[in-house]
Parts: C-alpha cells; structure tokens; sequence
C-alpha cells in the first residue's frame, strides 16, 4: 500500500505523532499534504527522475515531503540538520537538486547556501515543527504553506515510484552519494524492504512503530516510510532520550522499533529502578543495525527484553542485507547475521577469497548493484579486484562455518603497528561496558617507532572522575580482557565525542585532530 490507500480506508488513523509535542498527522492529512506538493513540484518543471532535497530536524511534514517527491517518480535527498554550510552545498550541488526544502528552525544555515548552489530553482520554507516560526521572511526562500495553499489534494495525473538518494554518512570522508535506478512499477507495487520487513518482523495497520533518530539517515527514512506502506502509526522522538524512550512505549503501546548499539547502551546505563518503572510489554520487536553490538550489551538487552531482539546488516548502498533473530544470535554470539540478500565472500587485501574462520573484507555476490553518483573512483573502490562484479562497504570480518558473518572492523579504521594488524572495535566493545565509561573510540595515533599506536580516547560518565587514575583503570582492564597489544596505551578524555545524531561515531574527525597535530 501507499498512504493514498490508507487514507481511502482509514482517514483519520494517526500516521505521525510527534513525541514531543504530541502532534498528530492522520493519514488524509500525509496523503493531502503529498499530493499538494507533488502538484508544486510539477508547476516548478520537474518531471520523472529530476531531484529533490530536504534538510529538515524531525518534523512532522518530514514524511509528507518525502512521499510526494517518491510518489512523483523523483529522487529525494535527505539532509543531516546539523552539517555545515560547505558539507550542504556540496551535497545539493553533488546531487542536482532542483528543488530544496527546509525549515524555520535552520533558516540561518539553510539561507548560508544560496550564492553557492545555483542550480537549485525553488526554496522553500516550512514553518518550524512547533509552530513558533513562520515559513516566510528567509530571502530566497518561499514560504511553504503559501505555495502549497490552494493546489489540488488529488494525486497528480503522472504519478510514478521514486527513489531516495542518500548519502553516506561521512565518517570516513567525504560523503558520498548512492544513486539507484528509479523503480518502474505502480506506487502499490511492493519494494525490496517492505517484502523484508513484512517477513521479518510481521507489522499490521495496528502496529505502532517508534523511531529515535532523525529521520535523514538511510534506516529511520527507509523503515518509517515502510511501516506506513502498512498503514502503521509511526512516533517520531524529537531527539533521543534514554528514559522518554521507555515512557513513550509504554504512553502508545509501541510494538516496533529500532535503535542503534549506542542507544542500548544509554538504555542499560539508566538506574534499575527506572528501567523497571515503565511497563513494555506491547514491544514486539526491536530492531538493531548501524553499528555491531558489543556482546555483554546485546545480552543484557535481551535479559531485559527477551528474545524481540531482531538486528540486521546492510549500508544505505543497500547491496546486501543479513539478518540474525536473538535465538540465532545467542547461538553464534557476536554475529551480525546471515545473509537473505547477496552471498557474502570474505577476501584478501588482492581479491581471493578467504576460507571460513579467516579475516578479510567483507564482499556481496549476487546482490544488488550501485554506483557512487559522480564518483567513478568511489565506485571502483567499492568493486573487488578480480573483475567479478562483488561490491564491498568496507568493513572487515569473517564467516564462521554456519554462514554467520563477524564484523571486526572498518577497513579505514585498521591500525598497523609494529607490522600487525589491530583492529579497534575489539578495545572498543570491552571499554564500552565499563561503569565509568559513557563513550569510547579507539584509534591508532603515530608512533616514531611502530608506525601506529593504539590510542582510547573516553568520555566518562563524570569529567571530574578523568585523570590518571581513571586512564591506567581503564587500561589495565582492557589488558585483563584482550592481549596488551590490542589495548590503547594512553586514554585521553573528553566532555562528549564527536558522534552523528544516529548514533555512529565520526571517528575520521578525531583521529584527523590527532595526526593533524603531529609534526
């Protein structure tokens, strides 16, 4: 289905309630709102395969914006709300945008892209999401809610499926941008994910799906306009809170959602007494992925939970996709699944494949293909070096004898000292369950003598705990839990960690900092 279809059925159904304000968009008002737009956006002059962009916090019309450019066979690219004016230019020049949508909110940054992407012919500014901003006054930019005022609430006469073009999430360069081939069925034909979602996790019209993160990243935007296709109700959470999380399931009888490994974290790390003070038991199921799950974290989720625990393996590229339920998972600890989606073949640094139990880069055969919009390099970075056709993500592990793939790290994050490979992933999942430690990345700094060094740098849960008794605490017990040479031999802390509102950890910009300052 499509909200047209749930809005014929069901108008007055809550599509999106805004966890914050307790907004509320029903499924006559997202379809209305999509078609008005779609109708904008053909009296603008786009037609099939042109694009689109949003930069927008979560916001109520965020869904509505992304179904009317899906609905009229557009690409859509979605924004982070907290980039910098450079990091968005590139992006809407990158991408072609035609048309950019924003919001009151981020009138300043939005507007401090204008003289440098003139390629995009409609501006438009949506009011702020809690109504305190009007849309108009930001120059070059036009009020959406004038725009919109007055076109039909009927679809358009040339309906056709989209696609979104997502960008990766920069945390080991540039972003870079994953353009697929628009779709070429009816708006009710099914997508690749909605099939996996409706096998792997069963919604309905009476499921209620809660999302934590900002709905620009490639999950939060895939899943939620996916569970809508269902005619679920979709709570958005303005921002993730820990214990509002908590309270949320319990207030709308959540039955789905899904998190990142870092959220789980924070969940654990809330008092016992406020873990068990809200009552979960309408959750069904909660989905992990973004990220591996260090073991102790993924246990203790589903002692607290039970075996709802479901996680999945994939990129925005959308080239594979595995799968592990808790069962699996218990079984072959660690895993991040099995594959439903392309064959996974491990391989050297030159392309051959690995045998099982061996460590290499992770490939996908048989998957879905992808290209790197305007980046022939990028793209050829992804392919393997025999010529086969596989295409990679980047990430490092290894497949054990059941066919359930062990990620140990990105290749770009690998450390060599001393000639021998490190990866910090391993420092990382043991640090992260430390009491005293709220975040953690490990990286490898310079070394005049082994080339690299492993370096933690750890923000604690307390900054008037940091110092060195802390450091060597921390050291020894990684050291009591992992060979010596696998641990950071110094541990620097700091207030917070450069970490994406998703939930993944922008490494690159540390790292950067320290070789940046050595001479």
């Amino acid at each position: 289905m499509y909200p047209g279809a749930v809005a014929a059925v069901t108008p007055g159904r809550p599509a999106v309630v805004m966890a914050g304000s307790g907004q509320v968009l029903t499924y006559r008002r997202l379809d209305e709102e999509s078609n008005r737009l779609a109708h904008l956006f053909r009296a603008a002059g786009l037609r099939r395969g042109d694009h689109v962009a949003l930069m927008l916090p979560n916001h109520p019309l965020f869904l509505a914006v992304a179904w009317a450019a899906h609905r009229s066979g557009l690409y859509y690219t979605a924004i982070g709300s907290r980039l910098l004016t450079d990091e968005i230019a590139y992006i809407l020049n990158n991408c072609g945008a035609r048309v950019f949508v924003s919001s009151a909110e981020l009138a300043g940054v939005a507007a401090s892209v204008t003289a440098a992407t003139p390629g995009v012919e409609l501006r438009l500014m949506l009011a702020a999401a809690d109504g305190t901003e009007a849309g108009s006054g930001t120059e070059g930019f036009v009020a959406y809610e004038e725009a919109v005022a007055g076109l039909p609430v009927t679809p358009i006469g040339d309906e056709s499926l989209g696609a979104d073009m997502l960008y990766s999430s920069g945390t080991t360069g540039r972003p870079k941008g994953v353009k697929p081939a628009l779709p070429q069925g009816p708006l009710t034909e099914p997508s690749r994910l909605y099939g996996l979602v409706e096998r792997l996790f069963a919604p309905d019209a009476d499921s209620v799906y809660l999302s934590p993160a900002p709905l620009y990243h490639a999950a939060p935007l895939r899943y939620c306009l996916t569970f809508q296709r269902f005619g679920a109700t979709v709570v958005v959470m303005e921002r993730f809170d820990p214990e509002r999380y908590l309270a949320l399931i319990e207030r709308y009888g959540v039955t789905h959602t899904q998190l990142v490994p870092a959220m789980f974290a924070r969940l654990l790390k809330l008092p016992e007494e406020t873990r068990d003070r809200y009552d979960l038991s309408s959750l069904r199921c909660a989905i992990h992925a973004a990220a591996p799950c260090p073991v102790p974290i993924k246990e203790r989720m589903i002692d607290w939970w039970g075996p709802i625990i479901h996680e999945y393996y994939a990129g925005t590229e959308g080239n594979g996709f595995l799968y592990t339920g808790s069962q699996d998972w218990l079984e072959h600890r660690g895993t991040v699944g099995r594959s439903l989606l392309g064959t996974v073949r491990v391989c050297d640094e030159d392309g051959h494949e690995l045998p099982v139990g061996e460590t290499g880069l992770v490939y996908f055969d048989n998957g879905i293909s992808f290209e790197y919009h305007d980046d022939p390099a990028k793209t050829r970075s992804a392919r393997d070096p025999q010529g086969r056709g596989w295409t990679t993500l980047g990430d490092i592990g290894h497949l054990d004898a059941d066919g359930f793939l062990y990620l140990t790290d990105r290749r770009s994050y690998v450390i060599i000292s001393g000639g021998v490979n490190v990866y910090p992933q391993e420092a990382e999942n043991v640090l992260t369950v430390h009491p005293r430690v709220a975040d953690v990345a490990v990286f490898g700094v310079p070394d005049e003598e082994m080339g690299e060094q492993v370096k933690a740098v750890v923000q604690p849960i307390s900054m008037a705990e940091a110092g060195p008794a802390l450091e060597a605490e921390l050291i020894a017990y990684c050291r009591a839990r992992l060979a010596a040479y696998k641990c950071p031999k110094s541990v620097d802390f700091r207030e917070k960690l450069p970490r994406h509102a998703t939930g993944k950890l922008y490494k690159r910009l540390l790292k950067d900092e320290y070789w940046a300052a050595t001479p």
